[in-house]
Parts: C-alpha cells; structure tokens; sequence
C-alpha cells in the first residue's frame, strides 16, 4: 500500500538531485529491458550505482518511486500538449499530431501503462488520486479543449470528451498491454517500430473519419 504522505516531501526529488534522477533512470531502463514492473529495489539501486537505502530516502518506498517515475514521464507529455494547443494550425492537424504522440509515448516508455493500471487499480485510493492529478485530468481537460476548437471551427462534430479519451487512450494501452494476450492467441510479434507506425495510420483514420464534419479539410498529411 502507498502512503504519500511518507514519500511527498522526496517525491519530487528528480530533476533536481541526481541520485534520484539516477534511481528513475534506472528503474525505467530495467523495466524496458524485463518487458515488466516487477523489478525490485535492490536491483534498481544496483543499476544506479547506489544503496539502496536511498530509494526510501528519496522516494519512501518502491511505490513511491514508482508513482515518481510516471510524474516524470507524464510531465514531458503535459507540456507538449499545452505547446500543441497553442500552435497555429487546424484542429484536425492537431489532433493527428496528438494521436501520433500519444502512440510514441507507449511506445517509448512500453511500462507506462503497466504504472498506470498498477497505480490506478491495486494501489489504493492516494495513487491513484495523484495518478489521476498529473495524467488522467489534464489529458481529458486536453481533449475537451481540442474538441471544442474543432466543433467551433467547423471541423468536429460535437464528441463527448471522455468517450474520446475512452477510446483513444483504451485503444493505445490494449495493443501494448493487450499485446501479450494476442501473441499467445495468434503468434503476433512484439510491437516494433512499424508496427508503432502502422497503429499510427490506422487510429488517425480511424478516429478522424469518426468525428470530422461534412465540410472539413481533407485530413492527409501535408
């Protein structure tokens, strides 16, 4: 069980210490490397290069650091969204760019969604409320800006925000976390890099051809 408010005053160590950086950095690269979560601590200091007694010290426990570590992936992610809405381009370029980004992100950090159901589901009611702080609201306040931009401009038919967010990010977290169940039901591979590309293509249409209106611009790329 998580207890923030044993890890709150070091949870926002990384970034600005670097044997927390270190810690993070390693626990991601572990995670990458076993295709799991399950990493314990000692294992995790070892990669860093240091006690493992620091990662109570930084982050409370390996819960801490965990929830620490998706802030710090999550972080990056929010403030490209906010540079994306801001940007002077259509919404249905918007959108295209968001749907390729989130893609990337599952692809580039593949334990992200694994944090987020651990996090969410089996971790208790504080996790997931700071789960829910840093990811879950801020990309749902995204989509209903977005869609709203493109219901104003002509572009979107009126889309209920959290349906979208329901689709959109359900779709993105069942091929890298479904993936396991359909390769033992069907022999598919890994997801690679074409296959991240493939995804791609196939949500923008997928999801564009869902909500554009009669009269908005065609949606291939430039």
């Amino acid at each position: 069980m998580l207890h923030l408010n044993t890890i709150a005053p070091h949870r926002h160590a990384a970034g600005k210490n670097s044997t927390a950086d270190k810690l993070l950095v390693a626990a991601g690269e572990l995670m990458i490397e076993r295709n799991s979560i399950d990493v314990s601590l000692s294992d995790i200091a070892h990669k860093a290069g240091v006690n493992a007694a620091l990662v109570k010290y930084h982050f409370g426990n390996k819960d801490g650091l965990l929830l620490a570590l998706l802030e710090r992936d999550a972080a990056a992610e929010m403030v490209n969204l906010e540079i994306l809405m801001a940007q002077p381009m259509s919404a249905t370029q918007k959108m295209r760019l968001h749907i390729a980004g989130i893609i990337r992100t599952y692809y580039q950090f593949p334990y992200m969604n694994r944090l987020i159901h651990y996090l969410l589901h089996e971790n208790g009611n504080e996790a997931a409320n700071e789960v829910s702080k840093f990811f879950v609201g801020p990309l749902l306040d995204f989509h209903r800006r977005l869609l709203a931009e493109g219901v104003a401009t002509g572009e979107f038919r009126p889309i209920d925000p959290v349906l979208f967010y329901t689709s959109l990010i359900g779709a993105c977290d069942h091929l890298f976390f479904g993936r396991h169940t359909m390769a033992r039901a069907i022999g598919i591979g890994p997801v690679t890099d074409q296959v991240c590309r493939d995804y791609i293509q196939h949500m923008e249409n997928l999801i564009l051809h869902g909500i554009l209106t009669s009269s908005a611009p065609s949606t291939a790329p430039a």
